[in-house]
């Protein structure tokens, strides 16, 4: 019940945040399983952030289903053993944020030279162009 609600959510999640064109090839209705291919990348990292993502190249198909299993339960949030389109977008809202947040911090610990907490634009410029100035 799990994978097919996985397979369900990521055919959603192909289509609530792919391009108009790539949809028709990403999204093949009927299909039994998600198709695994480089192309597809970009929906396991919506869909379970890109840490997430790479540690599953390294799980067996098994270990793969499980943890998918227990990743749905967490996104039905009224726990009715379905999964609603507004379930699936603040779970792919919740992943993005925790994304970018993690981004900005590792920017900002490159950027910020001195470790003041701030960002002045000499360290940008450094940090940014350094080699060039």
């Amino acid at each position: 019940r799990a994978l097919k609600a996985l397979a369900a959510l990521l055919l959603l999640a192909a289509g609530a945040l792919g391009k108009p064109t790539a949809r028709q090839e990403r999204a093949r209705p009927g299909a039994a399983q998600h198709d695994d291919r480089p192309g597809f990348q970009y929906d396991h990292e919506a869909f379970l952030g890109k840490e997430e993502a790479r540690s599953f190249d390294q799980l067996s198909p098994e270990e793969s289903r499980e943890r998918l299993g227990k990743i749905v339960d967490r996104i039905d949030d009224n726990k009715d053993g379905y999964i609603t389109t507004e379930e699936l977008k603040t779970w792919i809202k919740r992943v993005q944020k925790r994304y970018i947040y993690e981004n900005v911090a590792k920017v900002w610990k490159d950027y910020d030279l001195n470790k003041d907490d701030k960002i002045a634009w000499e360290e940008y410029k450094r940090a940014t162009y350094g080699y060039y100035l």
